[in-house]
């Protein structure tokens, strides 16, 4: 979205886990697939950690649930410069947790969530 708005220059957009469950895996081949079908190439991504210097290298930092902010809070010792935010509070759900495909094998209703998320996040930045 940021490289169809032509605004790649004033993003850097990074994912990382809260967690090290799956950390230096791949994309999950059903994720991977329906990211392929919109022309997105992830097939070199790995998973990494979220890490304590992060807080100060980004200006934004989104969970998708409240379980994800609530260990960001743990790992950063707060939120001392309000960068935490939910990845639906930019789709008008504050209050909401992004789809979690890992039960419901729904990656699409993830998709959805998580298109609308961007989308607010691009129109409000």
């Amino acid at each position: 979205m940021v490289k169809k708005a032509g605004r790649e220059a004033e993003f850097k957009i990074a994912s990382a886990a809260a967690h090290d469950d799956e950390i230096g895996s791949g994309v999950y081949p059903p994720a991977r697939a329906l990211l392929a079908s919109h022309g997105i190439d992830c097939s070199a991504k790995r998973a990494r950690l979220l890490r304590r210097d992060d807080y100060d290298k980004y200006d934004l930092l989104i969970g998708m649930d409240a379980a994800n902010l609530r260990d960001m809070r743990r790992l950063f010792g707060g939120d001392r410069e309000g960068k935490l935010h939910s990845m639906m509070e930019y789709a008008g759900r504050p209050n909401d947790s992004v789809a979690d495909p890992w039960y419901t094998r729904d990656f699409q209703r993830t998709w959805d969530d998580i298109t609308t998320a961007c989308q607010g996040l691009l129109e409000r930045y």
